[in-house]
Formats: C-alpha cells, structure tokens, sequence
C-alpha cells in the first residue's frame, strides 16, 4: 500500500508540477510528499524530477514512469470499480472541477448532502474559471458551461443555459444605455472580461439580426474570477456577461439591469464531463446521477431561470 501511495503522490506532482500544490491536493504536509518521491527514487535507482529553488521538472525517467504509473494507479482503481460494483458499496476520492458560480450555487450545498448519502466516498473540489485539463490534471470529472470542443470526452448535459448582459443602474446613468453591439467595440461602453493565463482573445457571442456576431468587447478590467466581474459591475464599473442564474438574484433586486435584449448572448451547455475510462466508475456514475436532477431542480426553480433541461 505505501508503494501505491507513493506512486499516487509521483502522479499528482507530476500533473501539478509543485510538490507544495500535489501535498494540499492530497492532504498531507510537503515533507510527505518530497519524502514519498524520494522513496519512490530510491526504489528505483533514478531520479524522477529536476528540482532547483524555483522550479520542478521530470527528468526522461519521470516521463517515461510517468506512463507506467498512470496504467498501475488506472489498473487499481478498476479493480476497486469491479468490486464496488459487486459488493454496492462504492467507496475511494473523487476529483470534480467546476466554474466558481456553479461551485458555489450549486455544488456547495450538494456535496455534504452527496457524502451523508455515500459516507464511503470523498469529494475534492476544484473552482476555477479557467480551462481545466482533466486528464492532464488527474480530474475524475468536471462541470462545464460554454461550449464543449473536446469529442474525446463523454458529457451529460444538464441544460442549455440563457446568459444574458447587464450592468448596474448607475453605469447606465453615468455612460447610457448601449443602443447596439457596435458600442462595445469602439471604446463608448466598459466591458468586464473573464481572462486567465493561457487564454485565447475573449469574444462575446451574440444574436443579431444578421446572425451569430463574434464581438470582440473593450474594457479597462479583467479577472479569472467571475464574481470579482460581478463586483465590478455591481459598482458601476462596466458591463458583464454572465449565466442568467449567476446574476437572478441581482436582477430581481435591481442592483442590475439587462442591457441589448435585442442583441443577446447565444446560449451555452450547462454539462457533466468525465473521460471515457470513467464511464463506468460507479463513484462517477453515482455522483452523475445524485447531482444532475438536483441542480436541474434548482435551476428551474430557485433562480427563476428560463433555460431548457435536459432530460
């Protein structure tokens, strides 16, 4: 069992690349985990990371274990799936990522619920707005709202999400109401943009009469926090572009406002994504089927949305 840990650990430092952010990932102290690697180095007469006070990189040995290792923990945890699916007793950690808005919507009351239920399962939460690599980040599944690319991967969708764009009653005071998409590309309007290292050039996608225009917006602020945009724009500070049911409560208050109804963002895919090895893990499969119907239920009533289920 310490030789599987040891190899576990190898795997998320190599995925993280930093030994710190691996050890918070697996909640243990740096110290176990620089210890682990060094008895998995030790045990195989190589060494399996480049390590200088700054940066942490595999060595050729590392990379090529790295492909080995990945089919041992791959080849345990099936096993451990089989029996689960014997004994109806799913039990191990699961990875979930997730945008910070559905993270804190949705999933934050549903996971205690989900664990109470299935006490033999552990929850490991990611929020980021950003991109996430599931399997380059040793991610079991990942929540996902846009506009899946990935063919690789297998999706359940949860629903066609309607976004809308707003801003705060005293941005509109002070810089008018946007009478066209036109305005928020030649500097009249402030746009709040979601951006993160690695981005590609941010576009908002909106319907026009001519069709689906990619808008290349402007703005003075940027963030790869969606509620720091929220912020922002509930201070007056631009507009944003955001999930109906991230900014309902907002809307009703009338902190904010829609802007360009009759220009509005196309709607995006509220889903489930999980790689084709996970389909048939039962800790998957069971956290799939617990969460999907609960946050369509909380979609379709707590926030008032107006987006379409999938059944």
């Amino acid at each position: 069992m310490a030789y599987l840990e040891n190899i576990r650990t190898f795997l998320r430092v190599y995925e993280l690349g930093n030994m710190s952010a691996a050890a918070r990932d697996l909640r243990i102290s740096s110290a176990v985990a620089s210890s682990r690697i060094s008895q998995l180095e030790e045990h195989l007469n190589v060494r399996l990371f480049q390590r200088t006070t700054r940066a942490l990189s595999p060595t050729e040995q590392g990379n090529l274990f790295y492909r080995g290792a990945t089919k041992i923990i791959d080849a345990v945890e099936e096993a451990e799936a089989e029996i689960s699916n014997l004994t109806q007793q799913p039990r191990g950690t699961l990875f979930i990522a997730a945008p910070i808005g559905i993270g804190q919507k949705f999933l934050a009351p549903l996971i205690p619920q989900f664990k109470q239920e299935n006490p033999l399962i552990d929850i490991r939460l990611r929020l980021s707005d950003r991109k996430v690599d599931l399997a380059g980040e040793g991610l079991d599944a990942s929540f996902f709202i846009g506009f899946p690319e990935d063919s690789s991967l297998k999706m359940r969708k949860i629903a066609d999400c309607d976004r809308i764009l707003c801003a705060s009653p005293d941005y509109i005071k002070r810089k008018g109401t946007p009478r066209s998409s036109e305005e928020l590309t030649d500097g009249t309007h402030d746009c709040l943009n979601i951006r993160y290292p690695g981005a590609p050039e941010f576009q908002w996608m909106l319907q026009t009469r001519d069709g689906v225009r990619k808008v290349a917006v402007r703005g003075p602020f940027e963030s790869d926090h969606g509620d720091v945009l929220t912020t922002w724009a509930l201070e007056g500070h631009g507009i944003i572009l955001k999930p109906s049911f991230e900014v309902a409560e907002h809307l009703q208050s009338g902190a904010l406002v829609t802007v360009l109804e009759h220009e509005p963002p196309v709607r995006v895919q509220l889903a489930f994504l999980y790689t084709h090895k996970k389909h048939q893990d039962p800790k998957v499969r069971l956290f799939i089927d617990f969460v999907v119907p609960r946050i369509q239920k909380m979609l379709s009533g707590a926030f008032g949305s107006g987006d379409n289920l999938a059944k």
